[in-house]
């Protein structure tokens, strides 16, 4: 329970404080476990603590797998490829130089952990890439290399000691030759149960009610399978089962990829808890010796970057882009877990230096991940990859009240996005100067074509309420139905739309976007007004609750809050009020030019 509860606490304050989740679920892990024996999960699992850790694992890295669409990396495929071949066998000889000739480990356990700190994973990753709000590119690099590499490197670290073993005498040719078999294996049980159960969702096999629940059940018994015929292999199983099923096109692949991504959030925070609060004081006392110490600083800022910047020679890649990737390495759960077995068989097999393993490998994980976790998003925005821009608002439909509504917050100064899959409505907004997009954003060329990354809120306001609904449930997970507003209901009757099925109806019940629109046609217009210790919203209210509706306004802080019919604004002195106004009564404008002037010179008295 308090391993749970512990691990989304820190997820959620993480979000609330915009810190790395898994800094803090890392420091949760440590406080609760050696330095204030809280608990020790190794003693209370038992036996069954490797176990769940690797299963855990396995689901964490299916999950993140079934994000690998070969679309999202065309146009630039040569460098992801580069980065996990070539640059994956510059940081393993790397790696293996830095254990031996700077942390004084033998040739041997250098050989076997220079092949397993190849890792980033999706553990650490994607946290990072979740709170970082990097570009597509860099981010689609960092997200390959991880889940790639994350089974590579354990495999990796398999040849190296099986190598190690050979040239000891202590196993044949054959047995050496039985690892690769054993990988082939794992591919091709993984890829065939990617293929049958892709087979069977798109035939109608298995019911929608049993789809996550199956997948669930295959990745783990893919897994263990895999890992009787020759341990952590079965990471390299899920993997090829997890990419085989994310490029079938299969229909239902987005709601079980939901469902995984809130099981991987879960395990994830779990399971780094487990292993920090499984640490002992002995193992954190070893991190402050200078030789590990040193290991990292090599790791950080020579093997990662030199792997990086060789392996990618001759890309499309820009310096920017290989500074950021080359930085950007944080070790997690996979060199954790797969460092203390290998530290138990290296032992067996004699080789007393690898008692460091333990602490070697933490002493990396902690200080990537914390270095990592902190300096991602400022190198980002330092290097131009990430969004600099305040978080910016996405319309779905083009109409005239939309477009006027698009350039009152293209005037003032926010990153707005105005989407219809006709061109003609678009030519407005192009003209004025709106950022424009042509096409369905339910459709997937658009998911590959248009980066929502930097858009915080989405209007929807088609001239189809089922539409609506349909844009609405599709970017809840994305986005969060709190950030997601449409325009009020004119089809049919409203109770026909259950409150689960739309997003927040915007400004009132009654002006639909057909309304909205003859409003507009009629000489409506959209309005600035700035509150000031005088003329308060209640003034604003009396002065012009006739023909005006309310719009959104703009806090003194610069934030956009829209009035919407569940939720009643309070706007304050110092914020500015963007409304929808009917046309002008000559009173009314001498009014409006008298309390101008009033103003700016109650301004220079005060000056």
């Amino acid at each position: 329970m308090l391993i749970i509860f512990l691990g989304v606490l820190s997820q959620w304050i993480a979000w609330r404080l915009r810190l790395p989740a898994i800094v803090l679920m890392s420091i949760a892990g440590l406080l609760i476990g050696p330095i204030f024996a809280v608990i020790s999960p190794e003693e209370s699992f038992g036996d069954l603590f490797r176990p769940l850790v690797s299963l855990a694992v396995a689901i964490i890295l299916f999950e993140g797998s079934l994000n690998l669409n070969f679309k999202e990396i065309r146009g630039f495929s040569k460098p992801v490829w580069r980065i996990v071949t070539f640059g994956a066998l510059l940081a393993w000889m790397g790696g293996t130089l830095a254990a031996h000739y700077v942390a004084g480990l033998s040739w041997a356990v250098s050989f076997v952990i220079g092949g397993l700190f190849i890792v980033t994973g999706p553990t650490v990753i994607m946290p990072l890439l979740r709170q970082a709000k990097l570009k597509s590119r860099p981010a689609a690099l960092l997200k390959w290399e991880g889940i790639i590499v994350d089974p590579f490197g354990a495999l990796l670290a398999l040849f190296a000691f099986q190598f190690v073993l050979f040239a000891e005498g202590d196993v044949t040719a054959a047995a050496f030759g039985l690892f690769f078999l054993a990988s082939i294996f794992a591919t091709v049980i993984g890829a065939g149960a990617g293929f049958g159960m892709g087979w069977m969702f798109e035939r109608g096999q298995i019911p929608e009610f049993l789809k996550s629940p199956m997948v669930f059940g295959v990745v783990l018994l893919t897994f263990v399978i895999s890992d009787i015929v020759m341990h952590e292999t079965g990471l390299l199983a899920v993997t090829a089962m997890g990419m085989v099923m994310a490029n079938m096109n299969i229909t239902s692949i987005n709601d079980m990829r939901h469902f995984k991504e809130t099981m991987s959030i879960l395990l994830i925070s779990s399971v780094f808890l487990m292993l920090t609060a499984s640490l002992s004081m002995e193992v954190l006392f070893e991190i402050f010796n200078w030789s590990i110490i040193s290991f990292v600083l090599v790791m950080l800022f020579i093997v990662r970057p030199l792997s990086i910047w060789l392996s990618t020679i001759g890309t499309e890649l820009s310096w920017q882009e290989k500074a950021l990737v080359g930085w950007i390495a944080p070790r997690g759960i996979v060199a954790l877990t797969v460092s203390g077995y290998f530290a138990s068989v290296l032992l067996d097999a004699g080789f007393d230096d690898a008692e460091l393993l333990t602490a070697l490998t933490f002493a990396l994980v902690f200080s990537t991940v914390v270095a990592h976790g902190f300096s991602i998003t400022w190198v980002g925005r330092k290097l131009g990859l990430a969004s600099a821009e305040d978080p910016g608002i996405i319309i779905i439909g083009a109409s005239r009240f939309t477009t006027a509504m698009a350039k009152a917050l293209y005037d003032m100064e926010k990153n707005v996005l105005l989407v219809d899959d006709s061109w003609g409505r678009l030519q407005k907004a192009r003209q004025i100067g709106i950022k424009t997009y042509v096409g369905n954003i339910l459709s997937e060329h658009t998911e590959y074509e248009v980066d929502l990354t930097p858009y915080e809120k989405m209007i929807v306001a088609s001239e189809t309420d089922s539409f609506n609904a349909l844009v609405v449930n599709n970017f809840v997970p994305e986005m969060g139905r709190i950030n997601l507003y449409q325009t009020a209901l004119h089809e049919g009757d409203p109770a026909d739309f259950h409150s689960s099925l739309s997003g927040r109806i915007l400004f009132t019940e009654d002006w639909n976007i057909h309304v909205l629109d003859e409003k507009e046609e009629q000489g409506y217009a959209i309005r600035s007004t700035k509150l000031t210790e005088r003329f308060t919203f209640e003034e604003f209210n009396k002065k012009w609750s006739a023909n005006t509706i309310p719009l959104f306004i703009e806090t003194a802080q610069g934030n956009i809050e829209f009035f919407t019919s569940d939720k009643v604004l309070e706007p304050k002195q110092g914020d500015t009020i963007i409304s929808f106004t009917g046309p002008e009564r000559d009173s009314d404008r001498i009014q409006e030019r008298l309390e101008t002037k009033r103003i700016k010179k109650d301004s220079q008295t005060k000056e």
